[in-house]
């Protein structure tokens, strides 16, 4: 008899899974009795948190759902924090979890790890959650699964299965086959009112964020063809190329970027919320659309939020992108503002780069150093001031490659987890993934330190760049900009190189741009995870000796 939890494993490898992060627990174990026999990878965090996390940035890089197997009760309180800021950045994953038995679903007889109601407390954080009541459901539910990651906007889905369904006679479902389904097209009506008002546009502009990044092909040439310049969000970074003469950068908070969204006539803005963390991060509320704007998402609600739109077109991003430029080929474009296009994006860069302060510059180096010494490296942030300064001043040259929890739900002990996910993601072998690099900040990584030894169980060579300002700086600044006095920001820094090398990491403090070019070069070589520590005095005042 193959029962439900080995039939599940059957089906998720129809779908392509090839990852699995979790827990085991008396709970789960009926999920794990077919995987050992399958060529799904496990990997097991030191935290479910840890595990949405890795899920979170497998996603991030593979481009497909991250899935993880969750016990009941705390295992499913400790990752809705992943699942929240997934949620938030319409990131693809899949948590499997169990519940307790039909007959015992909200009986409150205290039964070991029991909730209420697991599904309603995570169904905040994800696109729907599910209880499967028979074993004869699934390939149906998993469907249901697959088409939100295949066809909607992407976020977690929750599938929970009592205990007592878990191990129900599901030979008969063995022969299930996937079911997959295709994105929305760009609907013609609504392609020809876009390509009307693009067609008569003299100062065209772009707006590109995270829903697009697998429309960047089609994205470039359409920008090229409008001679628009294209602003890109965090997670969208590496749609053009850094050294594109179109592109603007991720620095839509900044005035003299605001100028120029400003004096744009038409703005398309493709596969961005237009939200707060991308276009507003002095929380001023000053950001700006006086121009015709033409809105394309794939999901309909999200194309009126924030900023109404004179057009809007559910579509996917590629498929609207496509069809914009056919629409445009087949006639003559009127000519742009002779100081447009690529003339006013070079004259913003330099404005831009002459009001960077100190600090910025001196981050700015750091992270250049990281990408002279790795070119191909994936960048994986924290709520940190190194990735802060990055979002403003870092471009890549290809998508997946910078992303961070700065954005949307910002939460601390992203970064390590993720990066761990991100390398994961990166390549069926070894010698195929990028190296990737973990910027995290001393707060920050004391949320999930102990994935240290996770990574160094599961040979992941993540490279682990600390950022030690002894506290939570960002937050006593704001502080005392509000004359608050601080408290609870100046909190314990243990030793952390001693820490990582207890857990099996190589470890080091480092000071300067020679030895972090080393030390980087040498962590890159390596089969296991390296911490490298920079004391943000140390780096500043060796950068800008006083």
């Amino acid at each position: 008899m193959a029962t439900c939890g080995e039939v599940l494993v059957k089906l998720l490898e129809s779908y392509g899974v090839e990852q699995v992060f979790g827990i085991p627990g008396v709970h789960t174990v009926e999920l794990y009795r077919g995987l050992a026999r399958s060529p799904i990878r496990h990997v097991a965090p030191r935290h479910e948190q840890g595990a949405g996390f890795m899920a979170d940035g497998y996603a991030r890089t593979r481009g497909t759902p991250g899935v993880c197997f969750i016990i009941t009760g705390p295992g499913m309180t400790n990752i809705t924090t992943a699942m929240g800021q997934a949620y938030a950045d319409s990131i693809p994953m899949l948590v499997i979890s169990s519940v307790q038995s039909r007959s015992q679903l909200g009986g409150g007889r205290g039964k070991l790890h029991e909730l209420p109601n697991q599904s309603t407390l995570v169904s905040g954080v994800c696109a729907f959650s599910h209880t499967l009541m028979a074993a004869a459901d699934l390939p149906a539910v998993l469907a249901r699964a697959f088409a939100v990651f295949d066809g909607a906007r992407p976020r977690p889905v929750h599938i929970e299965i009592p205990l007592d369904v878990l191990v129900e006679d599901a030979d008969a479902l063995l022969g299930s086959e996937p079911v997959r389904v295709q994105r929305a097209g760009a609907a013609p009506v609504a392609v020809e009112n876009m390509a009307r008002w693009l067609r008569k546009a003299r100062r065209p502009l772009i707006l590109a964020g995270g829903g697009a990044i697998d429309a960047a092909p089609a994205l470039t040439r359409l920008a090229e063809r409008l001679q628009a310049p294209v602003a890109l969000t965090i997670n969208a970074k590496g749609m053009l190329p850094a050294a594109h003469p179109l592109q603007i950068g991720s620095t839509q908070s900044l005035p003299a970027t605001r100028e120029l969204i400003e004096a744009a006539d038409v703005v398309l803005a493709i596969g961005t919320e237009l939200a707060e963390t991308d276009y507003d991060i002095t929380f001023k509320n000053a950001f700006r659309i006086p121009g015709t704007l033409l809105r394309v998402d794939i999901d309909p609600d999200q194309t009126v939020r924030n900023f109404l739109p004179k057009v809007a077109l559910v579509a996917d991003a590629d498929s609207a992108a496509q069809a914009l430029l056919a629409a445009l080929d087949s006639t003559a474009l009127p000519p742009r503002d002779p100081d447009w296009g690529a003339t006013r994006v070079s004259r913003l860069r330099d404005v831009l780069a002459a009001e960077w302060d100190l600090a910025t510059q001196a981050q700015t180096v750091m992270l250049a150093t990281l990408l002279e010494v790795l070119p191909d490296a994936v960048l994986v942030g924290d709520s940190t001031q190194p990735v802060y300064t990055g979002n403003l001043t870092l471009d890549m040259d290809q998508p997946r490659r910078w992303f961070n929890a700065s954005t949307g739900y910002g939460t601390l002990g992203y970064a390590l987890p993720a990066a761990m996910g991100a390398w994961l993601g990166g390549g069926s072998a070894r010698e195929q993934r990028r190296p990737v690099v973990c910027l995290i900040g001393d707060g920050g990584l004391q949320f999930t330190l102990p994935e240290l030894a996770s990574a160094v169980e599961a040979r992941i060579p993540v490279i682990v760049l600390l950022w030690n300002n002894q506290g939570y700086e960002e937050i006593k600044k704001y502080m005392l900009n509000r004359a608050i006095e601080p408290v609870g920001v100046d909190i314990h820094t243990p030793d952390f190189i001693a820490i990582a090398r207890a857990m099996g990491c190589e470890a080091q403090a480092v000071s300067g741009v020679s030895a972090l070019r080393e030390a980087v070069t040498n962590a890159s070589a390596r089969q296991l995870p390296t911490l490298i520590e920079i004391d943000q005095t140390t780096w500043m005042s060796e950068f800008h000796p006083c």
